[in-house]
């Protein structure tokens, strides 16, 4: 379980109650540790000694490669080049094989299909997969539960979404334990599939899988189940800039005393850049994981330090 954070700084810069789950202190770094646990579990013993293989820009690389690890299964990843630097290096080092693709030329699928095929191992996926969205979703259910040790009920949850495991699953959760809140998605500017898919109806892709600081959300489109998990649960969603995303980077080390990554940090953008009304609101939101590279994020706290020094911190 990880906390379930509150700042009076933050409370009164947002006008209401922000409460932050902090899924960077999950183990692994981010909240993709608990549906790759979960799929893992689930996967006959007879089928252990043929190993799993998963691909990843990262996060859910380094969920499975620590998930494995515990049951005793081996794992290969595959991950795109340029991934951050700490999580490939993560990956291997919790014991997994690492293989590299391109984001570009290459199809993450046909190789992950491929290898499945070779080694009779079992294909865990990033999101669209029953296990791994009831893995994902204990998060809103101590989400509800520690808010109410807390004395809040949130009236909005904001949940950072990639391929929509996370909203799948906590959305799952609010509608059982919390049905009179809000579950909204938060995704970077032009990377915004789930948005998009939810407002026309049908699943829509990305139609590019770089260009934004946040590699963890940069999936090429919603999955199946996701979306029909997704569709009619929530509300809608907003987007936010590179530039308030390292914004929200620099108040999340500075002010709350928490490394949190790009990716992780879309939804507290979203407060901090007014895209929400929290005034009188209790707002719950997700920091989805914290394993961000060092020279990047050095980068962006002086980046943040030398707009605050000029006044340009702008959208």
């Amino acid at each position: 379980m990880t906390p379930l954070l509150e700042s009076a700084a933050l409370n009164e810069l947002a006008g209401g109650r922000v409460l932050l789950k902090a899924e960077s202190l999950q183990r692994t770094g981010s909240f993709k540790f608990r549906g790759a646990f979960n799929r893992i579990a689930q996967i006959p013993e007879a089928l252990h000694k043929n190993g799993v293989v998963a691909f990843s820009s990262g996060n859910h690389a380094q969920g499975v490669a620590a998930a494995a690890a515990i049951l005793g299964l081996p794992a290969v990843i595959v991950m795109p080049r340029d991934a951050p630097t700490i999580k490939i290096e993560n990956t291997k080092g919790y014991g997994a094989e690492v293989g590299l693709y391109d984001r570009l030329t290459d199809s993450r699928e046909e190789i992950g299909g491929r290898l499945c095929e070779e080694r009779g191992a079992t294909l865990v996926r990033p999101y669209d997969d029953g296990g791994i969205i009831a893995g994902q979703g204990t998060c809103g259910l101590e989400i509800v539960r520690q808010a109410e040790t807390l004395g809040a009920r949130p009236d909005t949850l904001l949940v950072c979404c990639g391929g929509g495991g996370l909203t799948a699953g906590c959305a799952i959760a609010f509608e059982r334990l919390l049905p009179d809140a809000e579950v909204m998605t938060v995704e970077p500017a032009h990377y915004d599939d789930t948005r998009r898919s939810l407002e026309a109806g049908e699943i829509l892709p990305n139609q590019s899988m770089q260009g934004s600081i946040c590699d963890a959300l940069l999936a090429p489109q919603p999955g199946t189940l996701t979306f029909a998990a997704n569709e009619g649960r929530v509300r809608g969603g907003l987007a936010v800039t590179d530039r308030e995303v390292k914004a929200a980077m620099a108040f999340a080390f500075r002010v709350l005393k928490l490394v949190v990554e790009p990716g992780g940090a879309v939804c507290l953008a979203a407060v901090l850049a007014g895209k929400i009304d929290c005034a009188g609101r209790t707002v719950a939101l997700t920091l989805s994981g914290g394993n961000v590279d060092p020279d990047l994020f050095r980068s962006v706290l002086e980046e943040q330090g030398d707009c605050e020094e000029q006044g340009d911190c702008g959208p």
